[in-house]
C-alpha cells in the first residue's frame, strides 16, 4: 500500500503544478486547460515518484522516458519539469513566445521531455520504438525472447489521450508492443471523455478501452486517474508485469481542480484575469 505521507506530498505538489500551469497559460492568454488539469496527477506521480531520472543529467542514457502523446496538454508538463529542476522556473514566462523552447505542444528541445507532440495519435508508436530500443541497447542485438534477453536499460511511460485514440495508429502501436513483449512500456490513458470538439462518445465511441487493450495482449488496470493513491499503486503494479506492456486506464475529470470548469469541454480556452482568479481561488492551499 502507498505510504500516506507520500500520497499527501504528491497531492500537494499536483495542486501546486495546476496553479503554476494556469500562470503558464496566462502568458499566451489561452491554453489547454482541460487536459492539462485532468492529467496533472498522473504527470506528478510519474516525475516525482515512479520515474528514474536525474534533472542534472537530462541526457542520461538509462533514464526512464516520458512520452506525452497528447502533446497539446503541455502547460502542466512544463510546470512539472520546471518544478523538477530541468529548466529554470523563470523560463515558464516565455511560453508561446517566438523562438522560445516552450511552445504550445511539448517539444523535445525542452530538457525532461523525450517527444515532440503535434499531430495526435503518434506518441504510442514513438514509445514502442523507444521501449524496443531499451532492449536493443541491452543486448546489442535484435529483440530476443523475454526469457533470453537482458533487462531493459530503461522504462518508457506514455500518456495517451482518449480523443487521439480514435486514430488507428494507436492500435497498430498497441499490437506491435504486445507482439514484441515490451514489458518496459506503460501507457496511461487520460480518459477525461472530451476531445477538442466535444464528448468523445459523440464523436467516435470507442466503447471499452479496457477490453481493447486486453484484446491486443496488454495487461490492464482501470483506476480513478485523479486519485493519487490509486495512481501510485497502479504504477507500482506496472513494474511487476513481465512479458507484456501495461495499460492504465485513468478515468479523469476534464478541468480537474476548478469546479467551474470540471466535466465541461474546456479543452482550449481563453485565460482571462477572471479565469485566472477563479482557478487560483479554487486551487489555493
Amino acid at each position: 500500500m502507498a505510504n500516506e505521507a507520500l500520497v499527501k506530498e504528491l497531492e500537494a505538489r499536483a495542486k501546486k503544478l495546476r496553479r503554476e500551469s494556469l500562470l503558464v497559460m496566462k502568458e499566451m492568454g489561452a491554453g489547454w486547460l482541460g487536459g492539462s488539469l485532468s492529467e496533472a496527477d498522473v504527470v506528478t506521480a510519474l516525475l516525482f515518484y515512479r520515474m528514474r531520472h536525474d534533472p542534472t543529467k537530462p541526457g542520461w542514457p538509462e533514464r526512464d522516458r516520458l512520452i506525452i502523446s497528447k502533446g497539446h496538454s503541455c502547460e502542466i508538463v512544463y510546470a512539472a519539469v520546471a518544478e523538477a529542476g530541468y529548466i529554470p522556473k523563470e523560463e515558464l514566462k516565455t511560453y508561446s513566445h517566438p523562438r522560445a523552447r516552450l511552445q504550445t505542444h511539448v517539444n523535445i528541445k525542452t530538457p525532461g521531455i523525450d517527444y515532440s507532440g503535434g499531430s495526435l495519435g503518434l506518441g504510442l508508436s514513438f514509445a514502442v520504438g523507444s521501449a524496443a530500443g531499451a532492449y536493443m541497447h541491452a543486448t546489442d542485438a535484435n529483440l530476443a525472447a523475454p526469457s533470453r534477453r537482458h533487462p531493459a536499460k530503461y522504462r518508457v511511460y506514455c500518456v495517451v489521450g482518449d480523443g487521439e485514440s480514435n486514430e488507428g495508429q494507436v492500435w497498430e502501436a498497441a499490437a506491435s508492443a504486445s507482439h514484441h513483449r515490451l514489458d518496459n512500456l506503460t501507457a496511461i490513458l487520460d480518459h477525461n471523455r472530451f476531445q477538442s470538439t466535444g464528448a468523445t462518445s459523440k464523436k467516435l465511441d470507442m466503447l471499452s478501452f479496457v477490453d481493447k487493450f486486453r484484446s491486443f495482449g496488454w495487461e490492464v488496470r482501470e483506476i480513478d486517474g485523479n486519485d493519487m493513491r490509486a495512481i501510485v499503486e497502479a504504477l507500482d503494479w506496472a513494474v511487476t508485469v513481465q512479458d507484456k506492456p501495461q495499460a492504465i486506464i485513468a478515468h479523469t475529470i476534464k478541468g480537474k481542480g476548478i469546479p467551474a470548469y470540471e466535466n465541461t469541454n474546456c479543452h482550449f480556452m481563453k485565460i482571462t484575469d477572471e479565469v485566472l482568479r477563479i482557478g487560483q481561488e479554487a486551487l489555493k492551499d
